[in-house]
């Protein structure tokens, strides 16, 4: 079952609209990048990027929600200031958040998906959702770390997952009571 996501709702379809609502979710991920806090005791900053990135795979479904993903590492990979402290090529890639940035793509999809099934409408399954999401950047992240930092399995997880486990539930909280709400204002709501 495929159900529209909020932005085919609110605006009308178009290639345009596509294309504009691809370069918004990229240029929403490279902003939030920029909103980081470094931690002493890991490579790995706190940013609002996962937010940015969960956030607009809900709002475009899986396809465009993606492809902003896709469009946020081509910019950044070809030499555009988006990675967070204005990173950029392919040295950021290949070091210890490369692997997160990867996951952004696959994450972006998973939650555009359950948007795209309704997910998106109600608290507890835009939590659920959003958790899912996280947890795929996480896969990434750890395999990225470990690759570009020969940390171990349990270092990547104490490193690498842990010190984000709050901020990830408020982010997937905070999403629960955006999105429904988004819905309920445009009189929407299962």
């Amino acid at each position: 079952m495929t159900t529209a996501v909020i932005t085919q709702r609110a605006l009308r379809s178009s290639r345009l609209v596509a294309v504009t609502l691809v370069v918004a979710a990229a240029a929403l991920t490279a902003l939030a990048a920029q909103w980081r806090f470094h931690l002493p005791f890991t490579p790995v900053p706190i940013t609002g990027q996962t937010f940015a990135v969960l956030l607009t795979g809900a709002a475009l479904g899986w396809r465009l929600g993606a492809a902003g993903q896709m469009l946020y590492i081509a910019a950044g990979i070809l030499g555009a200031p988006v990675f967070t402290d204005a990173g950029s090529g392919w040295e950021v890639m290949r070091g210890a958040t490369g692997g997160y940035i990867v996951g952004f793509v696959f994450a972006a999809a998973l939650v555009g998906w359950a948007a795209e099934r309704g997910h998106d409408r109600r608290f507890g399954s835009t939590v659920v959702s959003f958790l899912a999401g996280s947890a795929v950047i996480y896969v990434f992240g750890i395999l990225g770390l470990m690759a570009a930092t020969g940390f171990s399995f349990p270092e990547a997880i104490s490193r690498g997952v842990v010190p984000f486990l709050v901020g990830d539930l408020v982010k997937a909280i905070a999403a629960g009571a955006i999105l429904p709400g988004a819905w309920w204002l445009l009189g929407e709501r299962r």
